[in-house]
């Protein structure tokens, strides 16, 4: 095989399992870890034999993803230091990223239930060693109050990154209710805030109670596909 070739295969193999790993995080986020894989296939946009040829059970392709995360999570955690020399901010833009990659799909399997080997626990001792740098240097500022630990933010992400239920998912089909809501929780977690007369506006567009009983009363959409998917 020329090297050409060899690379286009390479590369069609990559976009094949992002593809993959996207649909599972997002079908295993709505519908939990057993959900039916023919779902995770439609959603990606495949065909049954790629799944499995690369996948050959449920477990694997949990791993594989699981791994995968934990990898995003720390290049997150290592662009939000490079970007900002004020370390709560730095600490405010990781959360925001952690957020949109939904890490609340695959946090129960590193706490229960999947058997961690050399390779992951080394990916999740290094992802969890550069996060907590990360809040470290926030807490060093004096900005991030002393009480609150990764455990309380990643937790903290996985609750407001989940699926609302019912018709209500409708009100952040764009992910901007998502991030306006962890601007007012962080608010609350900046020791700074507390001395402002006058807290800085959330972005986005307060919702009242007509506005969730508006979406309640549609049908839910369960099964968004990605956009060219």
């Amino acid at each position: 095989m020329s090297d050409g070739r060899r690379y286009t295969v390479r590369a069609d193999a990559a976009r094949s399992r992002r593809r993959i790993l996207d649909a599972a995080r997002d079908v295993f986020l709505t519908r939990g870890l057993d959900a039916p894989l023919d779902l995770i296939v439609r959603r990606a946009g495949i065909g049954p034999g790629t799944l499995y040829r690369r996948y050959p059970d449920r477990e694997v392709l949990v791993r594989d993803l699981t791994g995968d995360l934990l990898v995003r999570l720390e290049g997150v955690a290592e662009a939000a230091a490079a970007v900002d020399d004020d370390a709560f901010a730095a600490l405010r833009r990781f959360v925001h990223g952690a957020a949109d990659l939904r890490m609340g799909a695959v946090v129960p399997v590193l706490l229960e239930g999947l058997v961690v080997d050399e390779e992951l626990a080394r990916i999740r001792t290094s992802t969890v060693s550069t996060v907590e740098a990360l809040i470290d240097a926030a807490h060093r500022s004096g900005r991030l109050r002393r009480d609150v630990g990764m455990g309380d933010l990643v937790l903290l992400s996985i609750r407001l990154s989940r699926p609302l239920p019912g018709g209500l998912d409708r009100l952040d089909a764009d992910g901007d209710l998502l991030h306006r809501h962890l601007d007012l929780a962080l608010d609350g977690l900046d020791t700074a805030a507390a001395t402002r007369s006058v807290a800085a506006p959330a972005p986005g567009t307060p919702l009242g109670f007509a506005d969730l009983v508006a979406a309640a009363d549609r049908p839910a959409v369960t099964d968004r596909r990605p956009a060219g998917g």
